[in-house]
């Protein structure tokens, strides 16, 4: 089983990165290759709805390649509800015609607050002129801690994560294919490599990890307390979780490409053959062999 960039259809899974940003989008020829836009992620399992991974101004770009004539019955893992994960729902274009439907899974609030509450103040005047319930299509909200559950006949874990606020990270199986998505994690201090059990177990063995890699090492040092990791660390834990592909996520946006360019050559220099690393860019598919 290899993960590989790959147009060739065999037997697996696709993974399709639509918006690979933390915490803004951004714009500018600086950040033209590997893309300025929100987090989004969508899975393509044969046989399967879609799944997606967060719902930030990447969802718009997915959404407008969904065929018209096609209804959409889909599935969103939201890690968290902050904005940068959730602003591409308004203009999601496969919910924005009658008959389309998307559940949206996310973590319970800590307070008595339903996910679908959070959703019905972002979505109102004056803050956004649309109510969720005037969109055309259907959505299903359902909580999450530590659970495991199934979409089809793929496996998803669940797990509670560091961050500011509830926030979960996920693995999915199929097929004996493995994917753990930890876009926002904090590490527990500057130059401090542990990890929870949680998070352990979502990486432990898995194909490909796409993983928060906000900050370099002096960045983090002024914003340890922000709720994400340096890039030392999402690589830490992908050498000690046996990862086979670590992608390089949620990209801070004032990193550019060529400094990206420059990242990813350093870390791929250190680790030689113990690891793959890929840096996440608007357009990448991945193709998860069975």
């Amino acid at each position: 089983m290899t993960s590989s960039l790959s147009a060739i259809v065999t037997p697996g899974f696709d993974i399709t990165f639509h918006g690979v940003r933390g915490s803004t989008p951004c714009h500018g020829g600086g950040v033209a290759r590997y893309g300025g836009n929100t987090s989004c992620v969508s899975v393509d399992v044969p046989g399967h709805q879609p799944i997606m991974f967060d719902l930030g101004t990447g969802a718009r770009y997915f959404g407008v390649g969904w065929p018209a004539d096609q209804p959409f019955d889909g599935v969103c893992l939201l890690s968290h509800l902050h904005w940068d994960h959730v602003q591409g729902l308004p203009f999601f274009t496969p919910v924005l015609r009658p008959g389309g439907r998307l559940a949206l899974h996310a973590p319970l609030q800590e307070d008595e607050t339903t996910v679908e509450e959070v959703v019905q103040r972002m979505l109102c005047p004056p803050l956004f002129p649309v109510r969720i319930a005037d969109l055309p299509g259907e959505f299903l909200f359902h909580e999450h801690g530590d659970d495991d559950f199934s979409i089809g006949e793929v496996q998803v874990m669940s797990r509670l994560i560091p961050h500011l606020g509830n926030t979960l990270g996920y693995r999915l199986s199929w097929g004996g294919a493995s994917l753990s998505y930890l876009s926002d994690h904090q590490q527990p201090g500057v130059d401090v490599y542990e990890a929870t059990d949680n998070a352990r177990e979502l990486c432990q063995g898995v194909d490909v990890m796409i993983h928060d890699a906000q900050y370099t090492r002096a960045e983090f040092e002024h914003k340890s307390s922000w709720g994400h990791c340096t890039i030392d660390y999402a690589v830490w834990l992908a050498l000690e979780c046996d990862v086979r592909t670590l992608v390089l996520y949620h990209h801070d946006p004032s990193h550019d490409d060529d400094q990206l360019d420059r990242v990813i050559a350093e870390v791929n220099a250190q680790v030689g053959d113990r690891l793959d690393v890929i840096g996440a860019r608007e357009g990448l598919i991945m193709h998860l062999d069975r």
